[in-house]
């Protein structure tokens, strides 16, 4: 079974709380809830993680390295803008990695438009709430499903 990881950043436990104009009223569980449904439909296996300390984040993904993990959907938060340790870490890894944002982080504040991840990623989902993480567990199946 395919081994997926989804890394939630920075003040993303926030979900539900925090500027609903730009994120909804989801809450994080939900997310994760909608996530292992899908994961169970495509024959997934999925482990959701999220954490406000960077380091920890890095250790997460070291893990996910010795761990074999096949692919990584991560939102890092504010971390997507500055966080070289992040774009370090996730290097490591020789899966793919797709980005998510529920935001359309192209339209919002000038610094949010820039994202250290984007260079290291298959691809880049951005603007459509909840369905971002969705569509990016899909994208994510669609790149490792047919590997052996």
């Amino acid at each position: 079974m395919k081994k997926i990881l989804v890394l939630h950043g920075v003040n993303l436990n926030m979900f539900g709380r925090r500027n609903p104009d730009h994120y909804g009223t989801i809450t994080l569980d939900e997310i994760n809830s909608q996530l292992k449904n899908l994961a169970d439909e495509l024959g997934l296996s999925l482990e959701c993680f999220q954490t406000n300390h960077e380091g920890e984040m890095v250790e997460k993904i070291h893990n996910a390295h010795l761990e074999k993990i096949d692919a990584v959907i991560v939102n890092a938060g504010a971390w997507t803008h500055y966080s070289y340790a992040l774009q370090d870490a996730l290097a490591i890894l020789e899966v793919p990695i797709v980005e998510v944002h529920m935001s359309h982080i192209h339209t919002r504040e000038q610094f949010r438009h820039y994202s250290v991840v984007a260079p290291i990623a298959k691809g880049q989902i951005t603007g459509f709430g909840a369905d971002s993480y969705l569509l990016g567990l899909r994208a994510a199946w669609g790149l490792i499903k047919d590997l052996k």
